[in-house]
Parts: structure tokens; sequence; C-alpha cells
């Protein structure tokens, strides 16, 4: 006869291991440093402004 298998318990671990998954998933995706996010923010506002330097403004003719 074989082993006798908890259900319940097998379940659980199952459980575990796709939340522990999901977690490096979400470390991955979010997991940044404040000094990450706030030089990524200084980037960014950085190339919008040299954007708009160099934006040519037009009046529309009708």
């Amino acid at each position: 006869m074989g082993n006798v298998i908890n259900l319940n318990r097998f379940r659980k671990r199952v459980e575990r291991e796709a939340s522990a998954k999901q977690a490096d998933a979400n470390r991955a995706k979010f997991g940044r440093t404040k000094a990450e996010r706030s030089s990524e923010a200084k980037r960014a506002d950085q190339a919008k402004e040299n954007l708009d330097q160099h934006r040519i403004d037009r009046e529309e003719q009708p």
C-alpha cells in the first residue's frame, strides 16, 4: 500500500510556492531604492526640458 498524502498540506505548499513566485516578480518590478527612483525622475525631467527647449512653436494658418 502506498503512502498517505495529506491533500491540505499539498495544496497549502503549492499556494505558498505560487505566492513566493509572485512576490519575487513584484520585487523585480517595483523594488527600487529611493535613490534610483529620484535619479530616474530627474533624468525624465531633464529629457522633458530638453525636448521642450527644442520645440518650434508655429502659428497655425487657416
